[in-house]
């Protein structure tokens, strides 16, 4: 029975506001390829946002390449890999030629054709066409179709599907365009997977409003609507890997299991406490697909705490010393020095020390009482800041305000 692993949002050089996470993610991916070797997996799929960045550091793509070449088995395990939404194009495609000498795949337009052929490793190209190949592995007799669909923003699109823009244009014709790949070539004696960078959900679902985690960029909504419908896969797929969401989910067990692996590090507080995973899949043609995730143990988690005395928090950050914090203090006016002093030297790994101002009872955060006009603009200033934005203006920005304010007088 085949066997395949999905991973997607790698986001490599991918910072944690001042904090790198270089270090964490050489760990994650190093454990991603002891989990890929102790499963025996056969194939690995890279849903997208491989980088951070347009222009990912040296230190990133030298990262990227040693892993994947871990991964490859030096071309006896192919790996897949499609651009995202924080993918350039033309950086993605540019190690194409050399690394598919390794049986890596690198995939960033819908509009590529993957030259067909047998590679030293073993693997042969059998089929390809725009947004399709199909492989062959020397231990098994079927074929591995794959749909590959990185992320395009609607430029690309418009140009790739020749329609003009109008409200589920885009959507129709990218299903009408998966569902006739899959009739040309996707039939019950091959495995049928499917790859993409897209949101999707089920149609007639609500959206969650914090369904994109907050380090994400919003991703395109296609031809003007907000998502692809799960429905619209092809019915000959038998799995769905996809990459964005930084949360392992399965979106829709219909018409197969369309999946988000999840990113392998957290990258936002909005993924606090988030168990991360790669999922393995048992494949074998005309039947059902098995799959689980695989939880990924490497780098520091995030966490959201809240307290209102310094002991409780200090307690709190040495029980939790490898970890990344977003503490919210509960304060009558402002965070003293003394104490702001004591919980920033407790730990190294505070991110953000946010004070939560107790107006007291009947009053809310963001309210403003009448006593408080009397105040200096400067305090003024601080009150307002802190109310839209639940932390108090750094220095730089204090400094910045005087000067604006100090003109404005002066004039």
């Amino acid at each position: 029975m085949l066997k395949i692993l999905h991973t997607a949002d790698w986001h490599l050089g991918k910072r944690l506001q001042e904090y790198t996470r270089i270090a964490e993610q050489k760990l994650v991916l190093d454990e991603i390829c002891q989990v890929a070797d102790q499963e025996e997996v056969d194939l690995v799929l890279l849903a997208g946002d491989i980088f951070d960045a347009f222009n990912p550091s040296h230190e990133s793509v030298e990262l990227l390449y040693k892993t994947l070449r871990k991964l490859s088995k030096n071309g006896s395990r192919p790996v897949i890999a499609i651009s995202g939404n924080h993918d350039s194009i033309q950086f993605v495609e540019a190690p194409d030629p050399l690394a598919r000498e390794l049986g890596i795949l690198f995939y960033s337009r819908h509009d590529n054709i993957i030259s067909c052929g047998a590679l030293e490793g073993g693997l042969e190209i059998t089929k390809s066409d725009a947004g399709f190949v199909e492989l062959k592995l020397p231990q098994y007799e079927f074929p591995i179709r794959i749909l590959l669909a990185p992320y395009a923003n609607e430029v690309s699109l418009r140009t790739y599907l020749g329609e003009e823009n109008r409200e589920g244009a885009f959507r129709d014709l990218l299903a009408q365009n998966w569902q006739k790949l899959a009739d040309n070539y996707c039939d019950d004696k091959g495995v049928n997977l499917f790859m993409g960078h897209f949101f999707f959900v089920k149609e007639g679902s609500s959206i969650p409003p914090d369904s994109e985690p907050e380090s994400e960029r919003p991703i395109l909504h296609v031809g003007g609507s907000q998502s692809l419908f799960t429905q619209q896969l092809p019915r000959q797929i038998q799995y769905a890997a996809l990459g964005h969401l930084h949360r392992y989910q399965t979106v829709s067990k219909t018409p197969c299991p369309v999946v988000y692996s999840s990113s392998p590090l957290a990258y936002s507080f909005s993924e606090a406490d988030q168990e991360k995973n790669v999922v393995l899949i048992h494949a074998q043609p005309g039947q059902a697909v098995q799959y689980k995730p695989i939880a990924l143990k490497q780098g520091r988690p995030l966490y959201r705490v809240s307290f209102d005395n310094l002991p409780d928090t200090l307690a709190w950050l040495e029980a939790h010393p490898f970890c990344f914090v977003e503490i919210s203090y509960l304060t009558d006016e402002s965070i003293d020095a003394a104490t702001r002093k004591a919980i920033l030297k407790a730990h190294d790994g505070i991110v953000n020390l946010i004070p939560l101002l107790n107006h007291g009872a009947g009053q809310t955060q963001d309210e403003l009482r009448a006593e408080d006009l009397s105040r200096d603009m400067e305090s003024l200033f601080r009150l307002f800041y802190t109310s839209e934005k639940g932390q108090e203006p750094n220095a730089d920005l204090v400094a910045l305000f005087k000067e604006v304010l100090s003109k404005t007088t002066a004039s």
